[in-house]
């Protein structure tokens, strides 16, 4: 057998026997008695002993010790409340919402196996999962812009590192220095931004706490060393203290700026950055570190925001206008030779797979399942393809992982389960043995399964669940409750607010009910709201944002909306057919421009898809539905972004930046001052 099956098969007979015996034992006890220790010698036994107490208590199975009074040895015991799973009361539309967040969640989300094996441990003793999918999953999509298989198979070595305490090296990419650099890193967490992957941690190197995004990751995720365990966790680390600021943030305080931001305007930013300062009567206040990306947060508003303090972010708008302007003047300037871009060579061996769960879990849940299945009978079959199906095993595999569940012991020979594929009959006959009764409840989620369910709720949102009125935030508050131990940490806030979960579920409602619902909307250029009656049809989690496809009655035609822009939604009472042929989920006869990224930016565009020309500079070819989107979208860029084909949006560019001066205040003469270092 290898290393890391002889140390399961010791965890889980060290587990087995401190379950069974129910009374505080020495260390002599578990080296005599417990399958894998009693060949080693006092010193490996020791060494080893150590090693699987700390990664019992990593999966969520602490071991309690406390020292004989009399003897002064070490006594170790096992509660069963730090091993089985505490009643949990879900109701069935509760696990219904679940199991709704699997199905939509499939093949677009890193952590959808350890999700599957809590719901498991979760719905020990009801229905399994494998039926069809519930209305909310055929008219919710998911979609992970940053997602990718890649992406997935780094988290799951990341994950590694992070449970096993192992230091890392990588290769990462710096896209303001445009380099790339060796890092070695201890880390501490990983965790999701605005649909963003980051892993949190130590820099070895500059001996500092670090963020990188795992996208930018540009080589093998390797171990540095061949131990163990290379580091512990500090007690003092707060995960959410590294949370990824605002662009405009991003180091040291440099002041305050003041933005002014009237009416809806107003409610908006209030809704959307409140975690990145206040609305005082109508003025956004918000801490800077740098006021490039705040001037671009401005423009990107289309005249919604107008500058007030420093005078420095003032002169910043006032140039990028004058930049936008004169780049869009005239002919479109002619792009650079596209740059050969070299292929990064194939590694030979083959690539981790997405975040796979812990082999301790899944052994831990299957002994639970073929236990409730025998239920209080000595013995049970059942489907053997049914249970390598439901556990995600390879049917080919499965009689091996039985086989280990099968070397299981408490000491003395006694053992917990016998089962057996007859691949005859593609039945598993299973024998309940002596102490089989002691683990016949589910066990508790490992803290990886218990992420795998808050990151699961984080995707979805707080609303989406198998039926309108089953919020999966139920669902949220009754695991938190029950998890506290495992510091299963809230997920953070929606920058959007709790607003979004009324919208989403009277949109949700209305697709389901085939009713009317009408919008107060306010839209990208637009200083007021507008009102819609819409057809809602299908909802869409496009990280960080959600989105409803509709027919607008209102205009006529398809139109898709976001709801961190909805004031309101209001179901009405009217009703409405589904539209023959209408297909809500894709751009409705999009344009396509052409768009040319200076140098400052095109690294960054890079990363989003453009492609790179020999002068540094990059192009992109971007589909947009609405010009108003594309204008906002240029005007973000200051100036670095130039439109080079339709030739009338270049005009609406020029024309837009010489308005916007005006409209903003910017048109007459000041001084430049020089921004705070």
């Amino acid at each position: 057998m290898s290393h890391d099956t002889d140390k399961l098969i010791r965890q889980l007979s060290l587990v087995a026997f401190l379950m069974a015996e129910r009374r505080p034992l020495t260390a002599r006890d578990v080296k005599g008695n417990v399958e894998g220790y009693s060949e080693m010698s006092d010193e490996a036994f020791a060494r080893r002993f150590y090693s699987d107490r700390a990664e019992l208590t990593a999966l969520g199975v602490p071991l309690n010790s406390q020292r004989d009074e009399f003897t002064g040895e070490e006594l170790y015991t096992l509660r069963s409340e730090n091993y089985f799973l505490d009643h949990l009361d879900l109701e069935e539309d509760e696990l219904a919402a679940l199991q709704t967040a699997l199905y939509t969640l499939e093949g677009k989300f890193a952590y959808a196996e350890p999700l599957r094996l809590a719901l498991q441990n979760l719905a020990l003793g009801r229905p399994g999962f494998r039926h069809a999918p519930t209305a909310t999953a055929e008219r919710v999509r998911v979609t992970a812009p940053d997602y990718s298989p890649e992406l997935g198979a780094r988290l799951s070595k990341l994950e590694a590192a992070i449970s096993k305490q192992r230091t890392i090296q990588f290769r990462y990419w710096s896209p303001s220095r445009d380099r790339e650099t060796e890092r070695r890193l201890n880390p501490y967490a990983l965790r999701l931004d605005e649909g963003v992957w980051y892993v949190v941690g130590h820099d070895l190197d500059r001996d500092a706490i670090r963020t990188f995004r795992v996208a930018r990751i540009r080589s093998d995720i390797r171990f540095a060393t061949r131990r163990e365990r290379d580091f512990r966790l500090p007690a003092e680390f707060d995960v959410e203290a590294h949370r990824v600021p605002r662009p405009w943030q991003v180091g040291p305080n440099a002041g305050t700026a003041r933005i002014a931001v009237q009416g809806d305007t107003a409610w908006w930013v209030h809704r959307t950055l409140a975690d990145a300062g206040d609305v005082v009567d109508g003025v956004f206040e918000t801490p800077y570190s740098t006021l490039g990306p705040l001037a671009s947060w401005i423009l990107r508003q289309n005249g919604r925001a107008v500058p007030l303090e420093p005078p420095a972010l003032c002169d910043e708008v006032k140039v990028a206008l004058r930049l936008l302007r004169e780049r869009h003047t005239g002919a479109a300037p002619a792009p650079a030779r596209e740059r050969r871009v070299e292929a990064r060579p194939t590694p030979e061996r083959q690539p981790a797979g997405p975040v796979a769960p812990e082999r301790f879990g899944v052994l831990q849940a299957l002994l639970a399942h073929l236990l409730a299945a025998c239920g209080d009978a000595r013995s049970a079959d059942i489907e053997a393809g049914e249970l390598a199906e439901r556990f995600s095993l390879p049917r080919e595999e499965l009689q091996e992982t039985l086989s280990l569940l099968n070397l299981v012991n408490f000491g003395g020979g006694c053992y917990t389960v016998y089962a057996e594929v007859d691949e005859e009959t593609d039945r598993v006959h299973i024998d309940k043995e002596l102490y089989g009764d002691v683990f016949r409840k589910a066990p508790k989620l490992t803290p990886l399964e218990a992420r795998a369910i808050r990151l699961a709720i984080e995707y979805i949102g707080p609303t989406i669940a198998a039926d309108a009125d089953t919020p999966l935030e139920r669902v949220r508050k009754k695991l938190e409750e029950t998890f506290g131990q495992f510091e299963l940490a809230p997920a953070p806030a929606s920058r959007s607010g709790d607003d979004e979960e009324a919208l989403v579920r009277t949109l949700s409602d209305g697709a389901e009910k085939r009713r009317v619902v009408e919008l107060e909307y306010l839209k990208e250029g637009e200083e007021e709201p507008t009102t819609r009656l819409v057809e809602p049809y299908t909802i869409e989690r496009e990280l960080p944002y959600w989105r409803v496809h509709t027919w607008d009655r209102t205009v006529g035609g398809p139109r898709t909306y976001r709801l961190d822009r909805m004031r309101s939604a209001r179901l009405t009472k009217e009703r409405f057919e589904p539209r023959q042929g209408f297909d809500p989920n894709y751009l409705f006869e999009p344009a396509v421009a052409r768009l040319w990224h200076a140098p400052p930016i095109a690294r960054w565009k890079l990363e989003r898809g453009a492609r790179a020309l020999t002068d540094k500079s990059a192009t992109a070819q971007v589909t947009f539905k609405t010009e108003e989107w594309l204008l906002s979208e240029v005007l973000a860029d200051r100036g670095e972004t130039v439109v080079l084909e339709p030739a009338p949006m270049r005009r609406a560019v020029a024309a837009r930046a010489q308005a916007l001066q005006t409209e903003l205040g910017l048109t007459g003469r000041r001084k430049r001052t020089a921004e705070p270092a």
